[in-house]
């Protein structure tokens, strides 16, 4: 038995899909069963109720479970909230989660991460594009001049390597895997190649990082959804990049490039 958590998040959905596909059942820890089912394929999983960040619903979550894969976590993109917090979610629970899967005999334990973070803060998985796609609804601002450098990855490809993770226990176990797409791209470049598939123009104008940080504070104080939050201006202080050939050296193929995506599917 594989449980999923974090099964209704961005990555969680896609490796359900892909393990049904597969004619798996995985188990998918959810907050909300009745919400799960119009994400997931309700059918073909089994849900269990909880939350990593209470420990007394993680029992029932890990019984009879061989293989867990941890995709629960925040990103920098969402705003802490009552029951939302970096700390609690990404830290408190996976702490949770472990000591659950121990008690109860669970084999292994796949920890999926933010690239470029430590493990209290929030996951940087976005690599940029979606505060860029948030932020060019509005304006286009190059924070602290727009040459910070990402390595944005097709969703896809990391289910693949999660996939190659859960086929290969005996060579990725104890591991310790940094992945990142093809191609390395600043932020300018990442708001160029989004304003050029959706055939818009926008101002682009360099703004300091300390000013932006007051703008995000500023947001986060007032809109539930705020396009830019205090957590994302730390992703601006260094280059979200990991070794080019990470994914084809670790595991044997060349993921998809963001370029080549926005030019086959769009924004």
């Amino acid at each position: 038995m594989i449980l999923i958590t974090g099964a209704t998040g961005y990555i969680g959905r896609h490796l359900v899909a892909r393990l049904v596909q597969q004619g798996e059942r995985p188990r998918c820890l959810v907050r909300d069963p009745k919400r799960a089912a119009t994400i997931l394929p309700a059918g073909s999983v089994e849900f269990v109720q909880g939350d990593t960040t209470q420990p007394a619903t993680l029992e029932a979550a890990v019984r009879d479970v061989d293989t867990i894969v941890h995709t629960a976590f925040i990103t920098a993109d969402h705003k802490q909230s009552p029951g939302n917090h970096y700390e609690t979610t990404n830290v408190e629970g996976t702490a949770n989660l472990i000591k659950a899967a121990r008690a109860a005999g669970v084999k292994r334990i796949i920890e999926i991460s933010g690239l470029g973070t430590k493990p209290d803060k929030p996951g940087s998985y976005m690599q940029g594009r979606y505060l860029a796609e948030r932020m060019l609804k509005e304006s286009g601002p190059l924070i602290g001049g727009g040459n910070v450098k990402f390595q944005p990855i097709y969703v896809e490809d990391v289910v693949t390597v999660i996939i190659k993770v859960l086929q290969e226990p005996e060579r990725t176990t104890n591991k310790t895997y940094v992945i990142g797409g093809p191609e390395y791209y600043s932020f300018t470049q990442v708001i160029d190649l989004l304003l050029h598939t959706m055939h818009k123009n926008r101002i682009k104008a360099p703004v300091p990082r300390p000013l932006v940080g007051i703008g995000a504070a500023v947001m986060e104080a007032i809109l539930p959804k705020p396009p830019l939050t205090k957590a994302a201006m730390a992703l601006f202080t260094f280059d979200n990049t990991t070794d080019i050939n990470s994914v084809e050296r670790d595991f044997g193929f060349t993921p998809m490039s963001f370029k080549r995506y926005l030019e086959e599917h769009g924004v």
